[in-house]
């Protein structure tokens, strides 16, 4: 009887005291409807189809755009929309926001000690090496030549044959395709072949990333990580088929890692830069680094441009299809570059033209990833106590999100037309993004972790739009149909994008292109 009333007593404080947490996070974070114990779990669960939006309308009711989730079989988390707040997280407060263990162990498995997964010392060493390597000239001059090669080889020629037959195609599975083969061609100097008519089925080495990248996917958004990691001691389900799609990812990496060694060896010393591979496996094996390294860091480069660049660009075409009038502008732009270029130079023209150019085009793709970003949330764990800038309290261990999906729909960020496509934001500045805080616009993160790949991204991103744009028209199958968005590791269109495609004939063009002066 005694054990039982000190039983008794014991739940009974530890509800007061889970119930004064809950009333200490919602008057600090203006989070969800909390009760103790289960947290807010029951409007969690309503919400689970629509999360995204959900997070979105509590974050601007809320005054701070900050809320504070706390809820059964997950740890406490402070999610925010407030440029202040990501500012401090990414930059100002840096080393105490790192990605953290529950983060990095649902990476490691594949990503390893990559850059994209470690944090402190191993971060900073491998951030600092491979940003030379990405400013390298050598690099991007591959990427130019692999993306004219393949849209000149199997983009273009999908997209003509499609034509041709007025058949519909996926553009959301033909562009993830496309970069796969570019991604890969660029980080491994292989061809995986992905848009090559000739193979029936998806390579091998494609297959083991996209199953992979579910399966981590859905680690991450399991409401409590002790299932998959069970699963996984167990070598059982899912977790038994992940350990086996990474065994195939590794195990193509370091036998391609081998061959490379083995070339170099077999070059004469007289031999120069001109006589080398430049692809990044091949630029990490001449600077010397560990087998293990560059094996993670290429996965690492792959994962994070599989999908980011085909996700941003399946979204571009169809705002395109929505906003007739901007693909007017855009193909007016896109058109006078090509003008301009000299004969047969025009495709590398488009891809060199980075940043600095065609501000119309950069100005949509830009808008498109406000409203429809390739990565929808990110994640760290504090490292110890702090309170953000808006006094929002964080606690050591909390996970702190900021929220790139909903920053893009936020009124006090944007405006009172926020949920407008709108290139007038962006062309307003007197140069294309670079005046809009990367802390209000954390699309490529910002601070320390800045992407790395954002320039590449952009030329690839600017390429592929003017070499369809210049010569398709895209219409969607189901005209009337508003995608879901789904966030997955990258976020993708649920069901795709089907259309229809019709060769734009070079008096359609013009015609257009006189439609969008006129205006």
């Amino acid at each position: 009887m005694i054990c039982y009333t000190l039983w008794l007593a014991a739940c009974c404080l530890l509800l007061l005291l889970y119930s004064f947490r809950l009333r200490s996070c919602c008057s600090h974070g203006h989070g969800p409807r909390s009760y103790p114990v289960i947290g807010c779990l029951v409007a969690f669960y309503e919400n689970r189809w629509r999360l995204l939006d959900w997070y979105t309308e509590l974050l601007a009711a809320s005054p701070t755009q900050t809320i504070v989730v706390d809820r059964l079989g997950a740890r406490r988390t402070v999610v925010t929309a407030n440029p202040a707040n990501v500012e401090h997280i990414l930059k100002s407060n840096f080393g105490n926001y790192p990605k953290g263990k529950p983060f990095t162990d649902i990476l490691g498995d594949l990503l390893g000690t990559g850059i994209f997964n470690v944090d402190g010392e191993l971060w900073y060493a491998q951030r600092k090496l491979v940003s030379h390597e990405f400013s390298a000239r050598a690099l991007r001059e591959l990427e130019f030549a692999v993306l004219e090669d393949e849209a000149r080889e199997r983009l273009v020629p999908a997209l003509a044959l499609a034509a041709a037959r007025g058949d519909a195609v996926d553009m959301q599975d033909l562009l993830r395709r496309f970069s796969f083969d570019v991604i890969c061609r660029v980080s491994l100097g292989v061809d995986p072949g992905c848009l090559d008519p000739a193979l029936p089925a998806a390579p091998r080495l494609a297959a083991a990333f996209d199953a992979a990248a579910g399966i981590i996917a859905r680690r991450g958004a399991a409401p409590v990580a002790a299932v998959w990691k069970a699963k996984r001691a167990l070598d059982v389900g899912s977790e038994r088929r992940l350990r086996e799609e990474i065994a195939v990812i590794h195990e193509a990496v370091m036998d391609l890692i081998h061959i490379r060694k083995k070339e170099r060896a077999l070059l004469p010393p007289s031999v120069n830069g001109g006589g080398r591979r430049s692809d990044l496996l091949s630029r990490m094996i001449e600077c010397g680094y560990p087998d293990e390294a560059i094996r993670d860091m290429v996965i690492s480069f792959i994962m994070a441009g599989r999908d980011t660049t085909s996700s941003a660009l399946t979204w571009f075409f169809w705002l395109l299809t929505r906003h007739r009038d901007v693909e007017r502008e855009v193909l007016r732009e896109i058109s006078a570059a090509a003008g301009g270029a000299g004969q047969g130079q025009h495709h590398h023209s488009h891809a060199a033209g980075g940043q600095g150019k065609m501000r119309v085009l950069h100005a949509a793709l830009c808008e498109t990833m406000r409203l429809y970003p390739p990565v929808a949330w990110d994640s760290k764990h504090a490292a110890a106590g702090d309170v953000l800038p808006d006094g929002t309290r964080v606690e050591r261990g909390d996970r702190v999100t900021y929220f790139q999906y909903g920053m893009g729909r936020m009124e006090s960020i944007w405006g009172a037309d926020a949920a407008e496509f709108s290139l007038r934001r962006w062309l307003s500045l007197q140069a294309p993004a670079a005046e809009v805080s990367p802390f209000k616009y954390p699309v490529f993160q910002a601070g320390p972790r800045t992407c790395l790949g954002r320039e590449m991204a952009f030329v690839q991103m600017k390429f592929v739009a003017s070499t369809v744009l210049r010569r398709f028209e895209l219409a969607p199958v189901e005209e009337g149909r508003v995608p879901v968005f789904l966030p997955l590791m990258t976020a993708h269109m649920a069901g795709g994008l089907n259309v229809t495609v019709r060769s734009r004939s070079p008096a359609a063009a013009a015609s257009a292109v006189g439609a969008a002066a006129g205006n």
